[in-house]
């Protein structure tokens, strides 16, 4: 889709921070893009898909497993307190193609934005604080071979 900045991501046509990290059958894994930290995975269909009931048997029979072991490297990433699973699905108000967030939550955000769970997300985006580019790439390479050896 020509307006998705998911699906530009995926095709080249936005720079990706990170570059992509691991490529499963019908799902990718990125470094988030926006204001939610180091070692924020993005887990989203490798197709443009605008919600979880539109899902083929193979993609929904293959995410279950894929955010645990993003979760699983998230906490090797990052020293969290708990790492969030959120699914967000809309751009602008409108249904956008399904990602879900991977976002490993430290003490020192919580101290800092002085919320968690939804409100800290919202903290972090109203603050849009990006993580610095060299240490994504540092990360997100981290992440590879997290998931080359799972």
């Amino acid at each position: 889709m020509e307006d998705c900045i998911a699906c530009a991501l995926t095709e080249g046509r936005l720079p990706l921070p990170g570059g992509r990290i691991h490529t499963a059958r019908h799902w990718l894994v990125e470094h988030c893009v926006g204001p939610l930290g180091l070692g924020a995975l993005i887990v989203k269909p490798a197709r443009h898909v605008t919600s979880v009931a539109a899902l083929t048997d193979d993609e929904a029979a293959e995410l279950g497993p894929l955010l645990r072991r993003a979760s699983a490297v998230a906490e090797q990433l990052v020293t969290a307190e708990q790492v969030y699973n959120c699914l967000w699905s809309h751009a602008g108000g409108v249904p956008g193609h399904i990602h879900y967030v991977v976002q490993p939550v430290t003490a020192a955000q919580m101290a800092e934005f002085g919320t968690h769970g939804p409100g800290l997300q919202m903290a972090m985006f109203a603050g849009q604080a990006l993580p610095d580019a060299a240490e994504v790439d540092r990360v997100a390479e981290q992440a590879r071979a997290a998931f080359a050896g799972s």
